[in-house]
């Protein structure tokens, strides 16, 4: 018969791993931390500790265990390598931090997958995934999401000026925006809505100052020629829908606004 493991005997076990699993955040790949057979050993300490009979099973204790390893990750490895980063650096390291932390937690979400059985029969608990995403969004995001919402709009509005290439770095944007909501999509929806703002003031003026220097045929040029690029550029970082809500917005203020006080204009053919 298998001996039973007390907690104090788990822990001695997990916590080793734990710490290494931190490393991730440095840059350490899972494969350079752990072989097969020290993962297997950690995730056998877990399932004997959870499937022991009372008072010896852990289920709550090792649940505790797995968001306090999460906290204290983002305490010491997060926070300070977002701490005193400017606008669009700040944007950049929350992308990295975040990929990385996402390895993180599957690593230690492997540790504890038989853990994550017991908390999905207890319609109570969150489960161990959404519970890394919610320890992320409480103690990180939403210190720092006004910032980097203002970071991505400006970097935005920089590409369309000097073509910068930064659409991996509004890709990732835009995608943790989608994750950090843990299944909605009210950040993201957020992200949209700036952005259709942000452009319908931007060509706004940038029809103003067109205006008064080109014929109506060359106007429409002109803007046959932001509508291309704004789609172009939109389509790197934006979902689908998202693309044609901004191009709905471009095609009412280049195709419309001019005419509008004035005789009705037929726009031609060919034009692009």
């Amino acid at each position: 018969m298998k001996k039973r493991m007390t907690l104090e005997e788990g822990l001695s076990i997990l916590k080793p791993g734990i710490e290494k699993a931190m490393m991730i955040l440095d840059g350490y790949p899972t494969s350079a931390l752990f072989t097969c057979e020290q993962y297997m050993q950690l995730y056998d300490c877990v399932y004997d500790m959870c499937v022991q009979s009372p008072p010896y099973e852990y289920c709550k204790e090792l649940y505790e265990l797995f968001k306090k390893a999460l906290e204290e990750s983002i305490t010491l490895k997060v926070i300070p390598a977002l701490k005193d980063k400017p606008h669009i650096w700040l944007l950049n390291e929350v992308c990295n931090i975040w990929a990385k932390y996402k390895v993180m937690a599957k690593c230690l979400g492997g540790f504890f997958l038989y853990l994550d059985r017991h908390v999905a029969e207890d319609n109570k608990a969150t489960s161990l995934n959404s519970l890394s995403i919610c320890c992320f969004h409480d103690m990180v995001f939403k210190e720092v999401y006004p910032t980097i919402l203002e970071a991505a709009l400006n970097l935005i509005s920089q590409d369309r000026g000097q073509n910068s290439g930064c659409s991996d770095l509004l890709k990732n944007a835009s995608t943790f925006f989608v994750e950090i909501g843990n299944g909605k999509m009210h950040y993201y929806d957020n992200f949209e809505a700036a952005i259709l703002a942000s452009s319908a003031e931007y060509y706004n003026q940038l029809l103003f100052k067109l205006l008064p220097h080109y014929s109506p045929v060359d106007y429409i040029q002109q803007a046959h020629r932001c509508y291309n690029q704004e789609k172009e550029r939109a389509s790197q970082f934006l979902n689908q829908t998202s693309v044609e809500k901004l191009l709905q917005v471009m095609s009412l203020l280049t195709y419309f606004y001019p005419f509008r006080q004035s005789e009705p204009f037929i726009l031609p053919v060919a034009v692009c």
